[in-house]
């Protein structure tokens, strides 16, 4: 039996690797998706937790990365044939999904054999996440059987100084910062604090309008995402202002 963890880098699948290790459970692998578009924070984090437990992480990384997907990839079969470029994966279908992370991980545990055991990082309070034994491999949820809620998991990072570059302190979930489904509290976060990643954003999604069809979201671009936040932003400096004169 092999034994693999799952690991996002997120806090509930890094305090899941550190505890597994600290109490000696079976850990013969460790992968990682990549799927290219990651906070910089967080490539960092991965790097980090590599050099604390002396172990390498097994990063899993596509033929193709996310830009190219998105804007270059023809398509082999179905109606649309012969065009190119998924467009931002904001649909029914997470073409990212299972491009970056499920084929990736299926190809990778196919080469291991078949008997493997593959640790997940769900936390207690999403034990209804959880699934049975699949395809002839063991499921593990180690923090649903310590109890581990999502803070115990952020928390337990932390007291091992873990802090991602203060990501979680200004996301409850830190994911690809390409992704459409974004809050719209979180793509702010990204145009303030994150300019040159939201610029990005910006240019690949006129690219992808232009070549594609379509937009960051289904009728909003991040064009119209900007207006909006600049126009928030400008409300609010009007008010505040008119504030400061009631106020004297």
């Amino acid at each position: 039996m092999k034994y693999v963890v799952s690991f996002s880098g997120g806090k509930d699948s890094t305090a899941m690797l550190l505890r597994l290790l600290e109490e000696g459970r079976p850990v013969d692998d460790i992968i990682f998706c990549d799927t290219t578009a990651e906070f910089p924070q967080m490539y960092e984090h991965i790097a980090q937790v590599e050099k604390y437990i002396g172990r390498k992480i097994t990063i899993l990384r596509p033929e193709h990365d996310f830009e190219y997907m998105m804007l270059e990839y023809e398509k082999k079969r179905g109606k649309n044939k012969g065009k190119k470029g998924y467009g931002w994966a904001n649909g029914m279908m997470r073409w990212c999904t299972g491009y970056f992370k499920r084929d990736q991980v299926n190809r990778y545990l196919r080469g291991i054999g078949d008997e493997v055991a593959h640790y997940f990082g769900i936390a207690a309070d999403e034990a209804k996440r959880t699934k049975h034994n699949k395809d002839g491999r063991t499921l593990l949820y180690p923090l649903v059987e310590w109890g581990m809620t999502e803070a115990d998991c952020l928390q337990y990072c932390y007291d091992r100084g873990f802090t991602w570059g203060g990501l979680y302190e200004k996301f409850k979930r830190v994911s690809c910062y390409l992704c459409p489904f974004k809050r719209l509290d979180e793509l702010r976060i990204i145009r303030k604090d994150f300019s040159e990643l939201w610029e990005h954003m910006r240019k690949l999604d006129e690219k992808c309008i232009k070549q594609t069809g379509y937009s960051f979201r289904p009728n909003c671009s991040i064009a119209d995402l900007d207006a909006r936040f600049e126009r928030e932003e400008n409300e609010c400096n009007v008010f505040k202002l008119y504030e400061g004169v009631l106020s004297h």
